[in-house]
């Protein structure tokens, strides 16, 4: 069974986290990834641990953060600094659909490997440029890290308690979600150069990515002029929408509509709410929130979680245990719909790497897991043998002059 994007070939010049995770992507979903990486060194995530995969050779090559976005991709050690190097590049993006970088604007035209460069070589090259600030703008020139992008990008000013100081995100969420775009954005690219029979760049930025994700909030201050605040858990567009503390735990309440307000409502005993104009609709439950949510939680701590989400799912009012990821990944759901995988590697010392499942389910073109995150220059000679056809004295030459590894 082959992938959707079975075929194309992408030369993966990223590292970290946003680029790797837009790779990552379309390797799961059948292209060939190649990671390009510098020799001896790779990926700077591979060195970003504790907790490390247990290897063979007892070495710690790759780490959990490393191999949460590396699956599906061949890894070849080449040296850009070096001119035989960066030749191999352009000989490789010659035969590429597709290359993604994250180098500083402009770091990669000393070498040669810049989109003007490549596009004369390869004018069906479709070229991802990611980084901190995009091509253009004051701050083009600024390295751009998930946790900077969420501070400057006004998420951390929306998470927290409302007393508390801005938080980010527990995960670097500013890189996935712009790993995501960038995915996007190349398969929107690889569709228009059916027509066109050309490539293109796409410019695309975590800052700006981040701007975009603030959706409502965002939206909620270009309409009304006030700068959202944090609310902890709370919404700031719907009531009751957060979490509540039981007799034992915690629970999430997630009432979506006036419907469900009133079922609510009626299954703490207070059907009276439902009726009171101070909560009757949304609008007017949003205005009189200081008032509704302390009645709420007196409400939900009269009960143990258990019985409010029974009791809050037979009278279909949405709402959720608060999870902590070890039950995450013990719930029946989270193994029903395959969100934990087994790959077997034969470099590590169990054999195998578990490793978080691909969420995109299709019915004829199922995402293949097809190859475990590579140790560093695993793939060095066969990519060099089978897409530029070297010899074995020219690997071995190439090694020797220190270009690959």
């Amino acid at each position: 069974m082959k992938g959707p994007l079975e075929g194309l070939l992408v030369l993966d010049l990223s590292r970290i986290l946003a680029g790797p995770t837009c790779t990552q992507l379309l390797g799961d979903l059948g292209a060939d990834v190649v990671k390009i990486e510098r020799p001896g060194e790779g990926d700077d995530t591979r060195r970003w641990g504790p907790p490390f995969l247990e290897e063979r050779d007892g070495s710690r090559e790759r780490s959990a953060y490393f191999l949460c976005a590396n699956r599906n991709k061949r890894s070849v050690a080449v040296d850009l600094s070096k001119h035989y190097g960066s030749d191999l590049i352009r000989r490789l993006a010659v035969k590429a659909d597709v290359l993604v970088e994250n180098y500083k604007v402009d770091g990669l035209a000393k070498y040669g490997l810049d989109y003007p460069a490549l596009s004369l070589l390869n004018r069906r090259l479709v070229y991802c440029s990611i980084t901190g600030f995009g091509q253009t703008g004051p701050n083009a020139h600024q390295l751009g890290y998930d946790a900077l992008i969420q501070a400057m990008g006004g998420i951390m000013s929306l998470t927290g308690e409302p007393a508390g100081a801005p938080m980010k995100v527990g995960v670097g969420i500013a890189d996935v979600v712009c790993g995501l775009y960038a995915a996007n954005a190349i398969q929107a690219a690889l569709r228009a150069r059916e027509k066109t029979g050309r490539g293109q760049h796409i410019d695309i930025a975590l800052y700006d990515t981040q701007v975009s994700w603030l959706i409502n909030e965002a939206t909620n201050y270009l309409i009304s002029g006030q700068a959202p605040q944090r609310r902890g858990t709370a919404h700031p567009n719907i009531v009751p929408y957060q979490v509540f503390a039981t007799a034992d735990g915690h629970v999430m309440l997630a009432v979506g509509n006036d419907a469900q307000f009133a079922r609510f409502a009626a299954a703490a005993n207070q059907s009276a709410w439902a009726n009171d104009r101070r909560f009757a609709t949304n609008p007017s439950r949003v205005a009189n929130r200081s008032i509704l949510v302390p009645l709420i939680a007196d409400a939900m701590r009269q009960k143990g979680s258990a019985w409010w989400m029974d009791t809050l799912t037979q009278a279909d009012v949405p709402c959720g245990p608060v999870r902590d990821i070890p039950t995450v990944f013990a719930d029946a759901q989270c193994a029903s719909r395959e969100l934990k995988v087994s790959l077997r590697d034969q470099s590590s010392a169990s054999g195998s790497v578990t490793l978080v499942g691909n969420p995109i389910k299709m019915s004829d073109t199922p995402v293949i897991y097809r190859a475990p995150p590579p140790r560093l220059g695993a793939d060095t000679g066969e990519v060099l043998t089978s897409q530029l056809s070297l010899s074995s004295s020219e690997i071995a030459q190439l090694r020797s002059s220190g270009a690959i590894g």
